[in-house]
């Protein structure tokens, strides 16, 4: 029998806000959050690029000094949002055995582990930190969140680049269903704006390069778009099955009805132009909720910015939608907040929910010419959403030709 999933907790830091409401808040109000960079490195390696989307709140401002040294900037942000999640969802009273954790990252402790590279150069082996390894480790948020909350059911880590998130989300659904756990802790993390990054991302010119103007460079679905912006941050989702977020009074934001992974096997790095990859794992999330395209009301869309990547998308959302895909409100958010990498889904899967549960599709900032090739239903304004019954999906593709797409709903008890 198929369990119904619902999420009960959210928590969330990135470059436009520190916890959910604040996120949400500048969301809406289309606040952007990507700056120049304020670090002697910029200069000291004549970055090409210089701006990112550095998160507002930095976690080692939030958590115990003690805590925060012993953990990368990554599983500090991860730490912070699972904190936040966790007593948004009322601290829920659950046996440690059934209680799991499913996490991702793209790039894990880069900052941690070229820090000490640097150390081992300069000051030789033994000044090289006993904790590096743990510190730098893809599995050292999922770890620390099992500590932290006594998860003892799982503590599970995806590493698929962009799509990572969600594809860790997609886990604690299967997970979940299959009887697993009755609490899951899901969600991503990154913190990789560094200048080996943003070197080795200029260089394949993925990277917009407007230095001139960061605030306005990340510009999904316009014709003049020229590349993604790097951010940073974490997101948490508290998921239960309903029988047991039901049995302790738990306040429910909504439901995650399915979840659709796919592979391109197409090119390392370049999504596959036709898109049908993406519409296979569109198709399959919509299909485990038992739904038709027909009843899907918001897109959030990965939509990164970049001049391939947006038309492949489209290509696909077309291919499930139809010419019904003009009349769907979109929503490209990663001009807002940056593009969080692996952290980048489990924030947008947030946004998603908050869209049913409020009516609103979030605005797409940066949006002043429309690219004609890609005539999606976006707005540089919040679009009202439909009364009723509310279904959406939350796109995530990642390098290596990983598809995650998961779909959420309105709650109805």
């Amino acid at each position: 029998m198929t369990k119904r999933i619902v999420v009960t907790g959210l928590g969330a830091s990135s470059a436009i806000g520190g916890d959910v409401e604040e996120n949400w808040r500048n969301l809406l109000a289309g606040v952007s959050g990507t700056r120049s960079l304020d670090h002697d490195w910029v200069a000291t390696y004549d970055l090409p690029v210089t701006f990112a989307a550095e998160a507002s709140v930095r976690p080692e401002t939030v958590l115990d000094r003690p805590i925060a040294k012993r953990l990368d900037k990554s599983a500090q942000f991860a730490l912070v949002a699972a904190q936040e999640a966790w007593k948004d969802a009322g601290e829920p009273q659950v046996d440690p055995e059934r209680l799991g954790v499913d996490f991702a990252t793209g790039i894990g402790g880069v900052w941690t582990l070229l820090d000490a590279w640097d150390t081992l150069r300069e000051k030789g082996p033994r000044r090289v930190m006993p904790m590096t390894v743990p510190m730098l480790m893809p599995n050292a948020a999922a770890g620390n969140l099992s500590l932290h909350f006594g998860a003892r059911a799982f503590a599970r880590t995806v590493a698929s680049a962009c799509a990572s998130s969600v594809e860790s989300i997609a886990s604690a659904y299967e997970h979940l269903q299959a009887g697993n756990a009755d609490v899951v802790i899901a969600g991503g993390a990154e913190s990789a704006i560094h200048p080996i990054t943003l070197a080795s991302f200029s260089s394949m010119q993925a990277l917009s390069r407007r230095n001139d103007s960061p605030e306005t460079a990340s510009r999904p679905f316009s014709v003049d778009r020229d590349g993604f912006v790097m951010g940073e941050g974490a997101a948490v989702l508290i998921l239960e099955t309903e029988e047991h977020a039901t049995a302790r009074g738990a306040r429910i934001y909504g439901e995650l009805v399915g979840t659709g992974v796919t592979a391109d096997a197409y090119h390392i790095t370049a999504n596959d132009p036709s898109g049908q990859g993406a519409a296979r794992a569109v198709r399959a999330a919509l299909a485990q909720a038992g739904a038709e395209p027909d009843e899907v009301t918001h897109i959030n869309a990965h939509a990164t910015s970049t001049p391939v990547g947006d038309p492949a998308e489209y290509a696909a959302l077309r291919a499930v939608f139809g010419e019904r895909v003009h009349e769907i409100p979109v929503s490209a958010t990663k001009a807002s907040t940056g593009h969080l990498l692996g952290g980048t889904g489990a924030i947008e899967s947030i946004f998603t929910i908050l869209a049913l549960r409020d009516r609103v599709a979030p605005p797409t900032i940066n949006l002043v010419d429309q690219d004609p090739e890609i005539p999606l239903r976006a707005s540089s304004e919040p679009q009202p959403l439909a009364e009723g019954r509310q279904l959406a999906i939350c796109n995530s593709f990642g390098f290596g030709g990983h598809n995650a797409v998961a779909a959420f709903a309105s709650y109805e008890s």
